[in-house]
């Protein structure tokens, strides 16, 4: 096998959303409450029932000179369009040999939570419902084979996200994403037997529960002072504690194909956690947890998936995390984006695997457990970094500056009190 015939597909992309994202799936007379996107100083923020979510560009530097990576750009003229234009996304992904694609939201949070949060239940469940739509219907269903939809629930109520679950996986769609830890966010701990509607929906419908970095468990800043390479430098690792609380989740041993993504948190750390885990098992009885004649490693394999941007030591150690649970992901387009050299980098990890390894890590984990088959869509032939490259020769892929900045012209070292302050500077002074 070479580098130009692996098929490759992320479990782990974003979208800037589009504006006109509900115009096709909500009735006329709610129009006018749907979230809308505004402008302030140049600057794009969705406002959504007196809520202003985020700059909705923050972090999307695909494309951008690395000098210039931080919390901008600022709106959606500063990005490339593939961050919010269907067809754009779609070269940017081929021209980066990415086959197919997981795209968490950014207009409601990566958990989709933004939604749970006004008071208007009736409202916020429609909301939902045609997100959720949309990422079906026109941002999936564009490119049939070449986006995998995500979709968002209603946080609130376990038997509503459960019907939710129900109605579009009848749609295709056969991932969700959700808090690492909603306890942190003023939800039902995954522990209260609130959620037990929801991941019954989930196990007999084949639905993966992705949960991404920071998203309950957020990684905290040491300190203002701390460089912020601290912080990006632990950040993957930080959902090593929402995993082993979903490890330790009793309905895993109940639901035999209920599957937990912990998505962005790389693989290197995994056999660590595992081997603690263990330890603890045999070490700790007077805690009364009962595995029902399972080990701690056994119930990760089975119910666990994992993946990574560049982990060449846990891909080395590929049998200790466990070769049917490992897959690979992009980021696009934030600042740890490969783009568009994603096959190059990856290769350097996994051209001294097996062959079937390799596939399995690329592709064939995520179709089985996704229930997602672009293959017999496209044809194998299509699907390869060789021929998706050849389709996209006409995507220009030059660094593009946006701020002027020449290499060398920084401030020195930013740090985590620099990054907040930059942050708060960025919000409207008043609702746009």
């Amino acid at each position: 096998m070479q580098m130009e015939d692996m098929i490759i597909i992320s479990v782990d992309d974003h979208v800037s959303e589009p504006a006109d994202m509900f115009d096709q799936h909500l009735p006329a007379e709610l129009k006018d409450r749907a979230p809308k996107l505004k402008s302030v100083d140049g600057a794009d923020y969705w406002v959504y029932e007196g809520i202003v979510l985020p700059n909705t560009g923050l972090n999307a530097v695909v494309g951008r000179p690395k000098e210039e990576y931080g919390m901008e750009p600022q709106g959606y003229a500063e990005m490339r369009p593939g961050n919010y234009d269907i067809k754009a996304r779609i070269d940017d992904m081929s021209v980066n040999g990415i086959l197919a694609s997981i795209c968490f939201p950014t207009v409601c949070t990566m958990d989709g939570s933004i939604f749970s949060r006004s008071p208007d239940r009736t409202l916020n469940l429609r909301i939902i419902q045609a997100y959720n739509d949309w990422q079906i219907d026109e941002w999936a269903g564009a490119f049939p084979g070449r986006i995998i939809p995500l979709a968002i629930l209603p946080l609130w109520d376990a038997e509503l996200a459960a019907e939710e679950v129900k109605r579009v996986a009848k749609k295709g769609c056969h991932a969700i994403t959700f808090p690492d830890n909603p306890a942190n966010k003023g939800f039902a701990s995954i522990h209260d037997k609130f959620w037990e509607p929801l991941w019954k929906a989930c196990n007999d419908n084949k639905v993966v529960i992705n949960c991404h970095i920071g998203t309950g468990s957020e990684p905290r800043h040491p300190s203002d002072l701390s460089p912020m390479n601290a912080w990006i430098t632990a950040m993957p690792i930080s959902i090593a504690n929402a995993a082993a609380d979903w490890l330790h989740l009793e309905p895993l041993l109940r639901y035999p194909d209920m599957k937990v993504a912990l998505s962005e948190g790389s693989i290197g750390w995994i056999p660590y956690l595992l081997e603690r885990a263990e330890f603890t098992n045999e070490q700790h009885i007077w805690t009364n947890v009962d595995w029902k004649g399972k080990s701690p490693t056994e119930v990760f394999r089975e119910h666990f998936l994992c993946c990574f941007i560049e982990d060449n030591f846990g891909l080395k150690n590929y049998q200790d995390v466990g070769e049917d649970i490992i897959m690979y992901e992009c980021d696009y387009p934030h600042s740890d984006c490969l783009w568009p050299e994603a096959p190059e980098r990856l290769w350097q990890g996994l051209k001294d695997l097996p062959e079937n390894v390799i596939n399995k890590i690329t592709h064939e984990n995520v179709m089985r457990e996704y229930s997602f088959d672009p293959i017999s869509i496209l044809g194998r032939e299509n699907c390869t970094v060789g021929a998706l490259r050849a389709q996209a020769a006409h995507v220009d892929t030059s660094v593009k500056s946006t701020s002027g900045l020449k290499p060398g012209e920084g401030k020195g070292v930013v740090t985590s009190g620099h990054v907040t302050a930059m942050f708060a500077s960025m919000m409207p002074k008043e609702t746009p």
